[in-house]
């Protein structure tokens, strides 16, 4: 997640930076042959050509408006699993026991909370795995410049994938060596709060009512859970996506064939003036494209994304004082060039 107020010059030119040059190159290659051929037969009326990038427009606008809506049902899924952590927690440590104090039930409920915090880092390390749609696994020149730019994101934060250290530290030993036989660990670590939650009941530690509110705090995580994997799984519709790009470069490479004739209008000099204004013209297009394009994934890995790293780490410090911890506690996330993780 960008958390400065306005986007600095490094952060656009990474993102767009490179498009800058073959714009160039081509809005120059149409304006020279127009100078120096007087190849009138090239351009084109305005008037289509203003029809086209009005229509497109209004159809990167659709798709950026999409892409921000899986952005932000991301954040507010990760907004409930954090509410609900707390309560989920608070919950565990107000409910007494029917039958008096019972010798266990500090241990019983640190291992339950620990075992929930193990289930962020889990869920969070699963939503980061590529999908073939994403940006990081595109191929050739584009999927290097995506893994550059996922490696420099990374190279800030020392502890961003190191997930199997947060699980020895909050899961046992015989929990931690299941991760291989599961292939969603994460789902399973909410099953076995269950069943020890089912177990504090029918020892008489928790009361049935008790035991209903805890299940449904993890129903709710469940819930939580299939939501974030529904949008890391499904793409937002490529039909859509694809066609989007398709007609954003048709319309860019169409327009200084428009525009270079209306320039020539205003002498000769006009000609080789339309080459910066055809420049910005088709890269704000570009950004614009860009911009739904890479917020359309939010758990990608890459500086768009929903800071799930900074959330796991504020619920982890909540949860760890509710269990009475006061020392020793891991710092907060920060961000670091702009970029909160």
């Amino acid at each position: 997640m960008i958390t400065t107020k306005y986007i600095n010059y490094k952060q656009i030119l990474n993102l767009a930076g490179s498009h800058l040059i073959w714009l160039t190159v081509w809005c120059t290659l149409v304006a020279a042959a127009y100078y120096f051929f007087n190849w009138q037969w090239m351009t084109i009326p305005w008037l289509p050509l203003a029809l086209i990038g009005t229509a497109e427009a209004f159809y990167v606008g659709f798709k950026n408006n999409q892409a921000y809506d899986r952005l932000w049902e991301a954040r507010k899924i990760w907004g409930g699993i954090v509410n609900s952590s707390r309560s989920f927690a608070s919950m565990l440590y107000a409910f007494d026991t029917e039958n008096g104090s019972h010798p266990d039930l500090e241990e019983k409920r640190k291992r339950i909370v620990y075992r929930h915090i193990a289930w962020l880092y889990t869920f969070r390390e699963q939503l980061l795995v590529p999908t073939e749609w994403e940006h990081i696994s595109l191929k050739r020149h584009f999927g290097s410049i995506n893994v550059k730019r996922n490696r420099l994101i990374k190279a800030g934060f020392p502890d961003y994938g190191r997930t199997s250290i947060f699980l020895h530290k909050y899961l046992s030993e015989e929990e931690f060596q299941l991760q291989a036989e599961y292939k969603n660990f994460a789902t399973y670590l909410i099953s076995k709060q269950a069943k020890e939650i089912n177990e504090l009941k029918n020892d008489g530690i928790i009361s049935d009512f008790n035991q209903v509110q805890l299940q449904n705090a993890l129903n709710l995580f469940y819930d939580y859970q299939g939501q974030a994997e529904r949008i890391k799984k499904f793409p937002s519709p490529r039909q859509f996506a694809s066609t989007a790009f398709v007609f954003n470069i048709i319309f860019i490479a169409l327009l200084p064939l428009g525009l270079v004739n209306e320039f020539a209008k205003l002498g000769t000099w006009g000609i080789w003036t339309c080459i910066p204004f055809c420049v910005i013209i088709g890269w704000i297009y570009i950004v614009m494209e860009l911009v739904g394009d890479y917020s359309e994934n939010p758990f990608a890995g890459l500086m768009f994304d929903i800071p799930m790293l900074s959330i796991c780490r504020t619920i982890e410090i909540d949860l760890l004082q509710i269990t009475g911890q006061k020392e020793n506690l891991p710092d907060p996330i920060a961000s670091k060039n702009g970029v909160l993780v």
